[in-house]
């Protein structure tokens, strides 16, 4: 009886010995012609399992200490140029968040003074204009600190734009030449032409020219479109995305990090010829870091972001391909878009955070909602999630999850390696997690900081180490849940409020040695190739794997609400498994033995057992199928439905089988 009691796990704690006898007694079945048990009974066993033990704490993710390291949020108002106030790295917020830089290259002067000067103010002393030429290897440049990155960055522009397709060409050419926010407005994927329309959206900036040497910045459109009271039904949404850009000048990291653009590093980079003539004949004031299109681009991402969490992920990655494509000009490099992303997210923060932004937001989320549900006949929120995402990759080049994840990831880092501690651990900035406020507006704020720090990059890479931890932010990942339960994660969701709230899918591999409890009425789903190790309890609502590996290494607890298998392949339980009488389990069965349970240790049974069939996969009358195997089975469902089917159970001491008796109602 040993190694049985040893499959129990913990939370079996009283199962009488008859009991562990008729559960592990081998060769004596039962076979149960009724679909439920007797009226008022308790399936055996039920009673004492108790759920997987809290591991009684919660993760957490403080604010960096504000004294020491002062808060973006907090001094956004410094990111100035021509001011003596805000003429260094320790008094201008917008060099300090991308002072990494200084790790590879000294400029020649650490002040903000390219190309201009600024009187003495408040004790400041004055700034004298920089004599650097903008010309790389002159008296007047700065210092390459770390030859290989700085080598690898150049050649890795070189290498893209030697190699660079037609079809990237004109893609680059419309980042450059559009305004970025109606650039980026089609990664809106199917809500692109509702989007534009509501927001009235206009550009000049369709194509090539024809005569390349009459091209300028000429773009006559009106970039993100109306605004305020001349556009009732979106302009809040405008205003919003008008205003992400609040102190969010490049201009004062340009003009301190003195950098140069990577066409004056190399004769081989290969501009896109139709942008020949936008080159900068004056190099002392056209610094390459950071770059101020994928800055722009990111910002006003994430403000669309915010306002249509449905395509969360989708516009991110469209702010970061934008600034991939700076580089597919020729007009950047891969440290200049990095800075650029860094730069854009920490603004975006700021402005969504304080100002007339905090209050403007939520209006913003509302109306955008609204004015697009209407204008595509959605509905429904959920109705407006589907079509936000009913194109294939043919027409919306973000459909496919896994590589727009992939290609985002790519972007982060440039395939730069670490130079830096590799150990550090993952911090979160102050006010970050309004990034996450409306695409997972059922966690508080503190768990939305959790899930930025446990899907944040690792440390070490060039450029991104910034003591706050915005340049380790993965928004992408971060839009997907936690990326571990390092504590007890409880997640409450509220159906009737809709939306997210109502319906979510956490698509990351989850590790950690936590526990997901989920509560609320709402419907959760998990995708990852999950490692967690505390254990899944379901209290209410629904819990769905749609990956094998969903529930992680330990145990599975339905107290109530509905479990569903909706694998490709039978769910594991790695630990043991109970259900209680008034709790659901739905099989969503398909081939390959998708939709079964798997529990490697005793599996508890009671409440209702819910069958589903994919297309193809309906069975015949006559044929028996295994529903659940463990190592041991005690225990049976009261109720079993199979619409269309009148069926028969029978229970081994390790398997659930049911046999299809007849086709019925």
């Amino acid at each position: 009886m040993a190694p049985f009691l040893s499959s129990c796990r913990p939370f079996v704690l009283t199962l009488v010995a008859a009991l562990c006898l008729a559960a592990c007694g081998g060769g004596n079945d039962a076979v149960h012609t009724s679909t439920s048990a007797p009226a008022g009974s308790t399936s055996p066993g039920v009673a004492a399992a108790t759920p997987p033990k809290d591991l009684g704490f919660t993760d957490s993710a403080p604010v960096p200490d504000a004294q020491r390291i002062p808060p973006f949020v907090d001094n956004v108002a410094s990111n100035q140029r021509g001011d003596a106030r805000y003429a260094t790295k320790e008094t201008n917020a917008g060099v300090r968040v991308v002072a990494g830089f200084l790790d590879v290259w000294q400029p020649s002067t650490l002040l903000v003074d390219a190309g201009a000067a600024a009187p003495a103010r408040d004790g400041f002393p004055a700034v004298a204009a920089s004599t650097w030429s903008g010309v790389p290897g002159d008296a007047t440049d700065g210092k390459v600190l770390n030859a290989a990155v700085l080598g690898s960055n150049i050649q890795y522009v070189v290498d893209r734009t030697n190699q660079r397709t037609a079809a990237q060409e004109l893609a680059a050419y419309l980042d450059d030449r559009r305004g970025k926010g109606y650039s980026i407005s089609d990664g809106m994927g199917p809500l692109t032409a509702a989007w534009r329309a509501a927001s009235r959206q206009t550009t000049s900036i369709t194509g090539i020219a024809a005569d390349a040497t009459t091209v300028r910045y000429d773009d006559t459109g009106n970039d993100s479109g109306v605004g305020g009271s001349a556009n009732p039904d979106f302009g809040t949404v405008v205003d919003l995305i008008n205003n992400i850009g609040e102190n969010g000048s490049t201009e004062p990291a340009k003009r301190y990090f003195k950098y140069a653009r990577p066409w004056r590093w190399s004769s081989s980079v290969k501009v896109v010829p139709a942008l020949e003539p936008a080159k900068s004949s004056t190099p002392a004031t056209d610094g390459g870091f950071i770059s101020g299109h994928t800055a722009e681009a990111v910002r006003k991402a994430i403000a669309v972001a915010y306002v249509v969490p449905e395509r969360y992920q989708e516009m991110l990655a469209r702010g970061l391909e934008l600034g991939e494509n700076r580089i597919l000009a020729g007009m950047h490099s891969p440290l200049d878009v990095i800075g650029g992303r860094v730069h854009g997210q920490a603004v975006a923060v700021a402005s969504l955070s304080t100002g007339a932004n905090a209050a403007r937001k939520t209006a913003a989320r509302a109306q955008a909602q609204a004015t697009l549900m209407t204008a595509v006949g959605a509905a429904s929120p959920a109705a407006l999630n589907d079509f936000a995402h009913s194109q294939g990759s043919d027409t919306d080049r973000f459909a496919d999850h896994a590589a727009a994840r992939a290609d985002y990831l790519r972007r982060l880092t440039f395939g730069f390696k670490q130079i830096g501690d590799t150990t550090l651990p993952a911090v979160v900035p102050k006010g970050a997690e309004v990034l996450l406020e409306t695409r997972l507006p059922y966690l508080d704020a503190m768990q939305r900081r959790v899930v930025l720090k446990t899907t944040a990059l690792p440390s070490g890479y060039p450029v991104m180490d910034d003591a706050e931890g915005w340049g380790r932010l993965n928004l992408f990942d971060a839009g997907d849940g936690y990326g571990a339960f390092n504590g007890d994660v409880v997640v409450t969701m509220d159906a009737s409020l809709g939306g997210f709230h109502a319906l979510d899918s956490w698509r990351n591999d989850i590790g950690g040695a936590g526990k997901l409890s989920k509560r609320g009425s709402g419907t959760l789903r998990l995708g990852g190739k999950n490692s967690y190790s505390g254990g899944t309890q379901l209290v209410a609502g629904t819990l769905q794997a749609d990956s094998v590996s969903a529930f992680g290494a330990g145990d599975v607890y339905v107290g109530a609400g509905t479990l569903v298998c909706n694998a490709a392949a039978p769910v594991a339980v790695a630990g043991a498994y109970a259900q209680l009488d008034g709790a659901t389990l739905q099989l969503n069965l398909g081939g390959n033995g998708a939709g079964r349970l798997r529990v490697a240790g005793v599996a508890i049974l009671g409440g209702t057992l819910n069958l589903r069939f994919a297309a193809g996969a309906v069975p015949s009358v006559g044929d028996t199928l295994t529903l659940v195997t463990a190592g041991s089975v005690t225990g049976r469902f009261s109720a079993i439905s199979v619409p269309g089917f009148k069926v028969t159970p029978t229970y081994t001491g390790k398997e659930v089988l049911l046999h299809i008796d007849a086709l019925g109602a």
